[in-house]
Order: C-alpha cells, then structure tokens, then sequence
C-alpha cells in the first residue's frame, strides 16, 4: 500500500520501485524479459534499475559505496545483492530499456503534446583544462575542447542538449562533444515534433536555422536577439522569453547540483551515456511521482494508471 507521503527511503524505494516494475513489464520486449539465464539473476532487471536511480538522486557518485550502503543497510528490501561487476555490467546493458522507461513517463504524463520547449545546453566535463593534455580516459571517445561562460574556463568533455517542457520535465536530450555549436543538434532534438514552438538563448540565433524550421515543420524557433541585431521582438516577447527561459535554467542547476550530472566519473562513453540517462529518468521520475501520489494511494490504481 502507497502512502500519500514518502516518510523515509525505504518507502521512496518501494514507491520507485512499484512505477518501474510496472512499466518495465509494459514497455520492455520479451526476447530481453526473458533472455538467457534470466531466471538465475539474483537482481531483477527493475531492482536495479530501481537502485540505481536512488543512487543518482542521493547523489552517491561511486557506484562501490551506494552498493555497499544497500548490502549492509537495505537487506530487508534487497535480501540479495549481485556481485557489483554483475550489477553494473546489467545496467549498462539496460540503457535502452532507461529510455524507454523515461519516454513512457513523459507519455503517461502528457508532455509528448505540449506546444512549447525550451532549449539549452549544460556542460560535461571529464577533464579539467591544465590536465587535459594528460588524460587518456576519453581519447578516441569524441571528447573536445568547449568553453564555459559562466565559469570563465575551458574543459575536455562535451555538451548535453535538452528540451524541457514548461514545467521543467527533461523531454529529449543529446550528448556531443564540446566543441559542437549548439544550433547543430538542433535538428536531432526536435526530430520528433511538428508545429510547436522552442524557446532558447542567444546562442541559437540563426539567419537560417529558424526559417528553415518553420518551413519544414512548423516550428517556431524564438532565440533571444543579440543587442545589436536588427529584428528584435517586441518588449513584451522579449520579457516572456526571458521568463520562461528561467525554467530551463533552474532544471539544469538541480541537474548539476543535486544529481552532480557534471561529475563524471565514467571511464568510457557508453558508461557515461548510461549514467545520464539514468540521472535525467531519476530527475523526471520526481516529476512523476509528485503528480501521481497527488493522485492515487494504493498499487492498483498506479497499475491503472501504467496500462491505462
């Protein structure tokens, strides 16, 4: 039985893991549910998936430690635990099944429809600038040299690019290096969508790119102007942009500070993609549960909810 409020992290723990139960099992083909030697896994593939998003929102960086902490303090949830190269391989091995599970949620909760985004860029770094020359961890592994404004330096590493909605809800994002112009995956983030409108700093600011978007597919791309462009928006737009472009910002804040998603401690790349995937599902799945125990209080109508 669900409770309306989340007392302690056990019962954080059985929340999540009732919502990725539940999903996993609508979303996740049979061939990977019932792959090889499926039946003699000490952890289901939803308890770890479970795992590791409270991991991510504790923000326990080492994967060691978070493990550890479940073995001696969580026996009672968990009262077996997978070998930590066993249960780090699994989950790495389940990234698609994360974003299929993240693009779930945002259906469940209505974002797919929504009219407008907001589009932004956050900074990842693996490497700082003076040692740079040094680190051989992503050689060959796309990362580049990218700048950070707000930090006045420059780092290896690479740029996550993200729609969210108007509420804050991380609807798509991708990974480039951090050299890439930020209108460059533009294109690949609203692959997807048709006739909305996307919201973004100066940094998106384009002769081509907007009119190209609107003739394709209808999308309204409003980047606030330069100071010495020829074409700005009237002062009331300008102030709604600015506003709303508020929302994006603080999103990537708790991104960075609260689940440290510029703290990689990764060693290759698909080990960092994983972690992300699984740090913006943990970020949205807050989203999720807010909504739905405002809601509902007991399993069955969470299971109703899933399936529909």
């Amino acid at each position: 039985m669900f409770y309306q409020r989340i007392c302690d992290l056990k019962d954080f723990i059985t929340v999540t893991y009732v919502i990725i139960y539940y999903i996993y099992h609508k979303i996740t083909p049979t061939y990977i549910k019932k792959r090889k030697n499926i039946n003699h896994y000490i952890l289901s593939d939803s308890q770890i998936i479970t795992i590791s998003i409270v991991g991510e929102l504790l923000t326990i960086d080492s994967e060691k430690a978070w493990i550890e902490f479940c073995k001696k303090n969580l026996n009672d949830l968990f009262p077996q635990f997978s070998h930590r190269t066993r249960f780090n391989r699994t989950r790495r091995g389940l990234h698609s099944i994360i974003d299929e599970i993240r693009n779930e949620i945002t259906s469940m909760l209505g974002f797919t429809d929504n009219s407008y985004r907001i589009i932004d860029s956050i900074q990842i770094p693996v490497c700082k600038f003076g040692r740079a020359r040094f680190h051989k961890t992503f050689r060959g592994y796309g990362a580049a040299y990218g700048n950070c404004p707000s930090k006045k330096e420059t780092y290896l590493g690479y740029k996550l690019h993200m729609l969210v909605n108007l509420g804050g809800y991380v609807t798509d994002f991708v990974l480039t290096p951090a050299d890439i112009d930020d209108r460059r995956p533009v294109w690949e983030l609203l692959e997807s969508y048709d006739s909305i409108t996307v919201l973004g700093d100066k940094g998106y600011t384009s002769s081509n790119l907007s009119p190209e978007l609107k003739v394709e597919k209808n999308i309204d791309l409003l980047p606030l102007q330069k100071k010495n462009s020829k074409n700005q928006y009237p002062k009331e737009l300008r102030q709604i942009i600015f506003k709303l472009r508020r929302r994006i910002e603080t999103t990537a804040s708790q991104l960075t500070e609260q689940l440290n998603i510029e703290k990689v401690l990764a060693k290759f790349l698909w080990r960092l993609n994983t972690r992300i995937k699984t740090k913006v599902l943990a970020y949205n799945l807050c989203h999720f549960i807010n909504r739905v125990l405002g809601k509902t209080s007991d399993i069955a109508k969470i299971k109703d909810l899933i399936f529909g």
